[in-house]
């Protein structure tokens, strides 16, 4: 059994020590560095899917998504460079560019993680030519609605409910920016047999892509009490 070990690196000059088993993502974390993040969510199994997390090592001319890579002794990592900054505007035009991200109709307007890092980041416009797909929202549930338009792909909620809810009632259909996530055998999600109604899939939706019925704009607040218990939970299946 391999044993994690103790390290030293560098993270945007400031000199860290870590586990050999940490990525880099929870170091800086761990030391108060801000890294911009939309698909990660503490306790569910990273997949570096939005590449918003990516940074710069050096002597690699590549970047690395934070969220999955792990630290190597007397590593050099760099969170904020303009070169980092630029890429991860893209990434945000892009996902305003391919979906409706219009805020002002937005339930989860003020509270909603893609405009807060637009926000953040500075992103004031976007260059790029709006898709403006037109997916069907889903509204047949008793208690929550889908509104692919809103989505980002980030698939927090497919992995809350396999990994944590053991329902797997969401999973995704499709590839690239035509994927959208579906319930079952993408039917109906207020006709899905394996739903058990929990609500943690609205509660880790970063947008406002899944939100509680009857709520209007703005009103989609998160109830995120649960979430520390996530870790736990995860710590404990792999023990």
């Amino acid at each position: 059994m391999n044993q994690a070990r103790i390290i030293t690196l560098t993270i945007d000059g400031k000199h860290v020590g870590a586990r050999t088993d940490e990525t880099i993502l929870q170091i800086a974390q761990e030391n108060n560095i801000f890294i911009p993040t939309l698909c990660h969510l503490d306790g569910l199994t990273s997949v570096g899917s939005c590449r918003l997390c990516m940074v710069e090592i050096e002597g690699r001319n590549k970047l690395f998504p934070a969220c999955i890579t792990f630290a190597i002794d007397g590593m050099v990592v760099f969170t904020n460079s303009e070169r980092l900054t630029n890429y991860r505007k893209k990434i945000l035009e892009l996902m305003f560019s391919e979906r409706n991200h219009v805020c002002a109709v937005c339930v989860s307007n003020g509270q909603c993680e893609l405009q807060s890092l637009a926000e953040k980041l500075g992103m004031d416009h976007v260059h790029y030519h709006y898709r403006y797909d037109n997916y069907t929202i889903d509204a047949t549930h008793d208690r929550f609605v889908s509104d692919q338009n809103r989505c980002i792909l980030c698939h927090r909620c497919v992995r809350v409910c396999g990994e944590i809810e053991g329902a797997h009632t969401l999973d995704v259909m499709g590839r690239g920016i035509t994927a959208r996530v579906i319930s079952d055998l993408n039917q109906n999600w207020g006709e899905s047999e394996s739903c058990t109604r929990c609500g943690k899939c609205v509660q880790v939706c970063p947008t406002g892509a899944l939100s509680e019925r009857g709520r209007s704009v703005a009103e989609n607040s998160k109830r995120r009490q649960f979430l520390p218990y996530l870790t736990l939970m995860r710590k404990e299946d792999e023990q």
